[in-house]
């Protein structure tokens, strides 16, 4: 087991300006389940390569342990990848695809044997290594994946999407069980995924990163309640974070015909670049309905409702002018043009009704328009 640096580390494909991975300062501890995630093409997958020596780094350099590993051949860097498909070899048994790269090594039979049956035991596979690939499951191959990398106990365990070929129930199933054997085992993992739900269920920490750029590393909790930029926040958390931008008048957002407080010392941090606007988010559970003597609060018209047993969730667009309209000022990151926001199920409004909302002015995210940095 090591820790992973990656220092000032940069990758520009052949034919291209921009980097696909830029100046990435990174830290992986030693036995760490660290979650890279961002949106397809942000340069998850070359990272994950580079520290895999399948791909050249063109700056900076990479660490496993106090060994620098950037020009290192991929068979002498000590690490063990487990792919989006399972790459298993269809003519061998169970038993021969977990055990192939040991005996490729020339590691004895009796070792690989007794490594196999190991590995077999912890992912519930020993009744199994005796068929061949096609006789399994999609989970049960994804597992045999799994144990062909725990067999060569390696340093660091690398994970490309394992769980995107399987279907949404399994996947459920997987990742606990991926999770629960990565903090038995206590190797060193870095898992790719651009699904934010794996990453908040699975990781110890989770590195966001968009365009090859890292914007915010920390633990599920830090990053989802305490989101570094607009792209952090409209990110991690599912359904989405509301996010809209709002022009501030006397100390207040105007939304929709209403108005906001905001907190003074967040005012006076916008700059003239902000045009006199502000980026205002919250999370659908952090507001609920409000009374008509609530203060703070802002009309919303109901488009849709959503009764799911356990929670309720209206859908609708914020009032201006005194009728239904377009969310005010413009709709930043992937957000739904609609505020969604989570209720009790017995309270659900009517569609078509307007009612007014109330945001936990504690929970309130604030943000600068001109950088979409945090603000408070």
């Amino acid at each position: 087991m090591a820790e992973v640096v990656f220092d000032h580390v940069t990758r520009i494909y052949p034919g291209n300006d921009k980097p696909s991975v830029d100046n990435l300062n990174l830290n992986i501890k030693d036995g760490e389940f660290l979650v890279l995630v961002g949106p397809s093409g942000c340069g998850k997958s070359t990272t994950l390569r580079m520290l895999a020596g399948l791909e050249e780094v063109n700056k900076g350099r990479i660490l496993i342990g106090d060994k620098d590993v950037t020009n290192m051949q991929p068979k002498d860097r000590d690490i063990a990848m487990v792919f989006q498909n399972y790459a298993l070899y269809p003519h061998m048994t169970v038993a021969d695809n977990m055990g192939f790269a040991l005996k490729i090594a020339g590691t004895p039979k009796d070792e690989i044997r007794k490594r196999v049956e190991e590995a077999a035991k912890i992912l519930d596979l020993t009744e199994f290594l005796d068929r061949k690939p096609k006789a399994l499951s999609g989970g049960q191959r994804q597992r045999v994946a799994m144990g062909r990398a725990i067999v060569r106990k390696p340093k660091v365990f690398l994970m490309d999407e394992p769980l995107s070929n399987l279907d949404a129930k399994l996947r459920v199933q997987t990742r606990t069980q991926i999770a629960a054997l990565q903090r038995q085992l206590g190797v060193t993992t870095l898992y790719v995924t651009h699904d934010q739900t794996e990453a908040l269920t699975m990781g110890d920490r989770i590195a966001v990163i968009k365009l090859g750029i890292l914007q915010q590393v920390g633990a599920p909790t830090e990053l989802y309640d305490r989101p570094a930029n607009v792209f952090v926040a409209g990110f991690i958390g599912s359904p989405s974070m509301n996010i809209n931008t709002h022009p501030v008048v006397n100390g207040h957002a105007q939304i929709g015909d209403d108005t906001v407080e905001l907190p003074a010392d967040v005012v006076a941090k916008l700059t003239p670049e902000d045009k006199g606007q502000i980026v205002v988010g919250f999370r659908p559970e952090d507001a609920d309905l409000a009374t008509s003597e609530d203060k703070n609060a802002f009309q919303l018209h109901v488009a849709n409702v959503e009764d799911l047993g356990s929670d309720g969730y209206i859908y609708g667009t914020i009032v201006t002018d005194g009728s239904a309209a377009e969310q005010a000022g413009s709709v930043m990151g992937d957000q739904n043009k609609m505020t969604t926001v989570r209720v009790n199920p017995r309270k659900l409004p009517k569609v078509g009704s307007t009612v007014r909302i109330k945001i936990d002015p504690t929970k309130m995210h604030l943000f600068a328009p001109s950088t979409e940095l945090r603000l408070n």
